[in-house]
């Protein structure tokens, strides 16, 4: 099976006042079509400048990055922009919607930078909402007359609406309470179980447990299954307790 994207070796460095900040350190990854994959890591991980970079939103200081077999560190600024608009789809904690425009208006505004006639851009706004299960009474709402899982449905179709060749959310469900969490994931397993390939970064195990592979990154790096497990039992034996407690369960 082809790799839509492959990422061999990325280096990220920062520079400031303050010094340098390693934040990739020789990350290799690849990711199959139709795979639903997760990056799993706590908060300055790098999991979020490994998005950025999957994203095209940053370049990497060293190594390379393969989307579609196309080598994004060769591309200028336009040529990127261009790849965001029609190979990408974006999902965000925030939604990241205009809130007072309609649901429709959302999820067209790919179509409408891609230059798509008008009828050809609503043909696709509709096919998207019905690949989230957003009911049709909710089109004309204005998305800030809507409820948080609502408006990451109108997020993911936005997403979906360019047919990308690939999906980042992330944390989708990170504003949402648990049951709508669920529904959200559901619609990630159903467009993966429909041959979408997504990369979802999170911080939370339960969130992971969807995906069908989980890759973890700490400080930078990502972990070998040896080194994560060696991590979690570090930690059950400095809880005192915890390990016999989930022993029974």
């Amino acid at each position: 099976m082809a790799s839509v994207l492959d990422v061999r070796g990325v280096h990220r460095i920062y520079e400031s006042a303050a010094g340098y900040t390693h934040a990739l350190r020789g990350v290799s990854l690849a990711v199959e079509r139709g795979e639903f994959l997760c990056v799993m890591g706590p908060s300055g991980s790098g999991k979020s400048t490994l998005m950025n970079i999957l994203g095209c939103l940053d370049r990497p200081t060293s190594g390379t990055y393969r989307l579609e077999g196309i080598d994004v560190s060769q591309l200028d600024d336009d040529e990127l922009a261009e790849l965001r608009a029609l190979r990408l789809g974006f999902v965000f904690q925030s939604f990241n919607l205009l809130p007072r425009a309609t649901v429709m208006r959302n999820v067209q505004l790919p179509l409408v930078y891609g230059d798509v006639p008008p009828a050809e851009r609503v043909e696709r706004a509709v096919r998207a909402l019905r690949a989230v299960s957003l009911p049709a009474e909710y089109y004309d709402h204005r998305s800030n007359e809507l409820s948080g899982g609502q408006m990451q449905r109108v997020a993911i179709a936005r997403a979906l609406v360019n047919d990308p060749a690939l999906i980042l959310a992330d944390e989708p469900t990170g504003n949402l309470d648990s049951a709508t969490s669920e529904m959200v994931l559901k619609t990630f397993a159903r467009l993966r179980d429909e041959g979408k390939t997504i990369v979802l970064i999170t911080h939370d195990p339960e969130v992971s447990a969807w995906a069908n592979r989980t890759v973890h990154i700490r400080d930078g790096k990502l972990l070998t299954d040896e080194e994560e497990r060696a991590l979690v039992e570090a930690a059950v034996a400095a809880r005192p307790g915890l390990g016999a407690g989930r022993g029974h369960t």
